[in-house]
């Protein structure tokens, strides 16, 4: 079986559903590979489906051989994937962290206006693609968005327990995962001044569901809007990568 990119499907991916069938209930085929341990060249790349990637200059040090960690960043309603990647990009200092930001199709993701499908589709080949060309963890892959890319995150998430480990979601509106896989670990902020999600209605009752599904949740509110402060993006990062945001 073969993506629509023609790259062969894991075997561990479903092989009784179609190409199209995974992309409607939201789910990614993509997987890591085990692969030559070579860092790639600094700098940010057009990858396949229309995605961004950040690969990490060289720390001063040499490199401790080992695979890359990925975090997929999604942006919010009308934005893009340059904007998602500053969020996250000042804080990313780690030279073993790859950070890829895809674009959405159309004005926000497919999930928001009715149904998966395209933007499942193109992140997919973006994984792939990232896969094809660095040894990435298959522990450390996480998602993280901002207001309808939380959303969008929470809802892949939930669906891919199985690729990601974690997801960060600042600010989501909402979860709607048609299937779940797994129990990745799920960190929440969300500002109590938020106007256009309001707490109340979004993280204060998003946060007890996950919680009662079986989900680890740590959650923040902070004293601002509809934003992602770049302390809390900070606390993210390392509650990901240390299993605690004071790590």
């Amino acid at each position: 079986m073969t993506g629509r990119d023609g790259a062969p499907v894991p075997e561990n991916a479903y092989p009784h559903r179609t190409v199209e069938e995974n992309e409607r209930h939201g789910r990614l085929t993509a997987r890591p590979s085990a692969g030559p341990v070579a860092a790639g060249e600094p700098g940010t790349y057009r990858v396949d489906g229309g995605a961004l990637l950040r690969v990490p200059p060289p720390a001063e040090a040499p490199r401790v051989a080992g695979p890359y960690w990925l975090a997929v960043v999604l942006h919010g309603a009308g934005g893009s994937a340059e904007q998602a990647l500053t969020w996250l990009l000042p804080q990313a200092g780690s030279d073993a962290l790859l950070l890829l930001a895809p674009q959405a199709a159309d004005s926000t993701w497919d999930v928001v206006r009715g149904g998966y499908g395209p933007d499942v589709a193109r992140l997919d080949a973006a994984l792939r693609d990232v896969f094809r060309r660095f040894p990435v963890d298959p522990a450390g892959v996480a998602v993280a968005g901002f207001s309808d890319g939380a959303s969008y995150a929470l809802s892949l998430g939930l669906a891919n327990g199985d690729l990601f480990g974690a997801v960060l979601a600042f600010s989501p509106g909402f979860m709607a995962p048609m299937i779940r896989h797994g129990l990745p670990r799920v960190f929440v902020c969300h500002g109590r001044d938020d106007r256009v999600l309001p707490v109340d209605t979004c993280s204060r009752r998003i946060v007890p569901e996950l919680e009662r599904a079986g989900h680890a949740v740590t959650y923040r509110e902070f004293g601002g809007g509809h934003e992602v402060p770049p302390e809390l993006a900070t606390q993210a990062l390392r509650w990901w990568v240390n299993g605690s945001p004071e790590g």
